[in-house]
């Protein structure tokens, strides 16, 4: 008889439950309001704004895949970033280079398809229950920000170019979430395929959030302040993770 010994190994990102979902989509939305405020509010520009915003993810990336375990604070601060880098970084493509919203969704959506599948040819899978290596992160952080300089791109287009607006925007990508939901418990689809597709959607609705909050009320918006914005999408992120628990997402490795 053979035994067979099971050996739960921990990965360095979160399980996902809906305390990960909530406080992911504060994250893009505080990413759309937070890059917006230095490269709007305080006239740094896009590419100014996204050199700074990378400095600050690659200290926060470094810190990621030094640690030997999840940290909650450290994983956040890291999505925040690409988030931001995500925003400053599209805009400058679409806006500054002429790239326009089409261009640049594309463009985008074609390097995060590549990157998701030399991951998995590289290790066999995407799921985030094996990100419990430094060669596992890496792919992981590259293809997540792909995914949120894609969703910048992709929500903008949506409410600008094809018309929908702000409010428009937040129906498409919040009913496309919600079938995601749907599917998530009525059907056999694969749980990573839904897990990536709901992780990119979640973007493109922060951008759309972020944008309806902060631009002017003659442009669909609320005219919010920026910062005040991002202090508030900060402080419900901060007390999800102080109140709310979250564990490591477990791998079964036999």
């Amino acid at each position: 008889m053979h035994s067979t010994n099971v050996r739960q190994t921990l990965a360095k990102v979160p399980e996902v439950t809906l305390v990960f979902w909530l406080i992911k989509i504060a994250a893009t939305t505080l990413g759309e309001t937070g890059g917006d405020a230095l490269s709007m509010s305080l006239n740094l520009g896009y590419l100014v704004s996204t050199v700074i915003f990378a400095a600050i993810f690659l200290v926060a990336v470094t810190a990621q895949v030094r640690s030997r375990k999840y940290h909650p604070t450290i994983y956040w601060v890291t999505i925040v970033a690409t988030t931001t880098v995500g925003t400053t970084l599209a805009d400058f493509a679409d806006r500054s280079l002429g790239i326009g919203y089409p261009g640049g969704t594309a463009v985008l959506l074609a390097l995060l398809l590549v990157s998701l599948f030399v991951w998995h040819r590289t290790m066999g899978t995407v799921s985030i229950a094996s990100i419990n290596t430094p060669k596992a992160e890496m792919f992981y952080w590259v293809t997540i920000m792909f995914s949120q300089t894609l969703g910048t791109a992709l929500g903008d287009w949506t409410a600008d170019t094809i018309g929908l607006g702000y409010v428009g925007g937040i129906i498409v990508f919040g009913t496309l979430l919600a079938i995601l939901a749907v599917a998530y418990y009525r059907t056999a689809i694969s749980r990573t395929v839904l897990f990536w597709a709901a992780f990119i959607l979640t973007r493109p609705l922060g951008a759309v959030v972020g944008d309806f909050l902060d631009k002017p009320l003659n442009a669909g918006g609320m005219a919010l302040d920026r910062f005040t914005a991002s202090a508030i999408l900060m402080a419900f992120m901060v007390g999800c993770i102080m109140l709310l628990p979250q564990r490591a997402a477990a791998n079964a490795r036999h």
